[in-house]
């Protein structure tokens, strides 16, 4: 092997563990985002709110596989469930109250939501098979039958709370 297809081997695979020990990190956290909203002071004559929050990193998870049930020829969940986590950034709008009187501002609002935790479940489908067991009468054919089709609901499981703050 020449030397300049060691080097880049070798290059790539620094890269790659570099991504996979990263890989965790970035795991179950949020991207955090500011929305600039101070353009608005030059269309409307007010002091313009601000607005942080985040954008939650879904994370898969190891999908609910085939079980196999005695008396069915096709295994339960044909199409697995997902489970996917993530979590809730904490979202934080402030709002400048004016004195509707004088001039200055009588405080500001503030409307919180806190982290929370988030868990998904993705759709999935059981499928029966048209044909029954092999029976001992009947030289042990199956019979037909008609084939039966389930399916299994998305499930999203989360607490988020929320205050307004008045400061």
């Amino acid at each position: 092997m020449k030397l300049t297809t060691r080097g880049s081997l070798a290059a790539v695979l620094a890269c790659m563990a570099t991504a996979v020990a990263a890989a965790p990190a970035v795991a179950g956290t949020t991207v955090p985002v500011g929305l600039p909203l101070e353009a608005l002071e030059t269309a409307v004559p007010v002091e313009a709110p601000k607005l942080s929050t985040g954008v939650p990193v879904p994370v898969p998870g190891a999908p609910d596989g085939p079980r196999y049930v005695t008396g069915n020829l096709l295994p339960q969940n044909t199409v697995p469930t997902v489970p996917i986590a993530g979590e809730l950034p904490r979202t934080l709008l402030e709002v400048p109250v004016e004195n509707p009187v004088g001039e200055g501002n009588l405080g500001v609002a503030q409307a919180v939501s806190e982290e929370s935790d988030l868990k998904l479940a993705s759709p999935g489908a059981t499928l029966g098979a048209p044909l029954s067991q092999p029976a001992g009468e009947g030289l042990g054919l199956p019979e037909p039958t008609l084939p039966q089709a389930a399916l299994i609901a998305p499930a999203l499981q989360g607490a988020p709370t929320a205050g307004l703050l008045f400061g």
